[in-house]
């Protein structure tokens, strides 16, 4: 009888808030498309400008958006004019050489931070805190002259070391590990799991999504870094994408902007594939925290 009672009320709010919602979904429309137009528009109009061909506007009111006679000679061009294919394979080598010191550093120190009971903890956390306030430029030169004394200049190792941990990755896992309820491991240690197997069983399998998100971050910023490989790379054969692309406007090739833009798409390309495919689990990761 409560529950035949209490049913009726509940129709007419259920419609009231479907009614909320769909008088509201043109205005969302409008706002993703407004944030899709800002996002993507730009990287859209660049693809579209480096197809035009020579005699195609680029800028001016004789501009038009999409080219006339579509063409690939900005695209051989840059393959001709410059070595894009050892770009990208240093590219590739400093990203997974990153990659892969990015997850097992930040890994190791986010459980050891989540971890209770140890001396030193609230300060190396602190510690942690302040080094993401202090900004890259004003430790560059001691860093330099760092791997300049290990004889790392114009290495592929020598570009990747500043990058090889991040104060923000050991932090993002520390708060996935941090999320894992007590009660599991509290139930897995009187099982008698080790502390080696609560970490391989537990911790690390409901860590996969913000690992996933360290992945992304550490892709990302090592393949569009410029400042530091500018100072430590010093020939061509080790210059990465990005050293790579700023050669295209020097003088003795020319400044052609469909060439640029062509390069810049080259550039852009991988980090798309790379967020395309780990787009799931990249939002699940942000999402849930780490815990599943």
């Amino acid at each position: 009888m409560i529950a035949h009672i209490g049913q009726p009320p509940a129709r007419p709010l259920l419609r009231r808030r479907r009614r909320r919602w769909s008088r509201t979904t043109p205005v969302r429309y409008a706002l993703l498309l407004l944030v899709l137009l800002i996002s993507v528009g730009p990287l859209l109009w660049q693809f579209l400008s480096s197809l035009k061909g020579s005699g195609e506007a680029l800028f001016g009111r004789d501009t038009t958006l999409f080219p006339q006679s579509p063409t690939l000679d900005a695209y051989v061009t840059i393959f001709r004019q410059i070595p894009m294919d050892a770009y990208l394979t240093n590219s590739a080598i400093v990203c997974a050489l990153t990659i892969a010191s990015q997850v097992v550093l930040p890994t190791a120190a986010g459980y050891m931070l989540s971890r209770r009971g140890w001396r030193g903890r609230r300060v190396t956390f602190t510690v942690l805190i302040v080094s993401m306030v202090v900004p890259f430029e004003s430790i560059m030169v001691s860093l330099f002259l760092l791997t300049q004394e290990l004889g790392l200049l114009d290495t592929l190792v020598g570009a990747w070391l500043p990058g090889a941990v991040s104060a923000m990755n050991v932090l993002i896992m520390r708060a996935a590990f941090t999320a894992v309820p007590d009660e599991i491991e509290d139930a897995a240690f009187l099982d008698g799991a080790s502390e080696w197997q609560r970490f391989t069983a537990l911790f690390l399998p409901s860590s996969i999504g913000a690992m996933l998100v360290v992945v992304v971050n550490s892709f990302i910023t090592a393949w569009d870094d410029f400042l530091w490989p500018l100072l430590v790379l010093r020939s061509e054969s080790s210059f990465t994408v990005s050293l790579g692309l700023a050669r295209l406007s020097a003088s003795s090739f020319g400044f052609d902007p469909r060439v640029v833009m062509a390069g810049s798409i080259i550039a852009v390309v991988p980090v798309l594939v790379v967020f395309i495919v780990l787009q799931r689990w990249f939002h699940r990761g942000v999402a849930a925290g780490g815990v599943k």
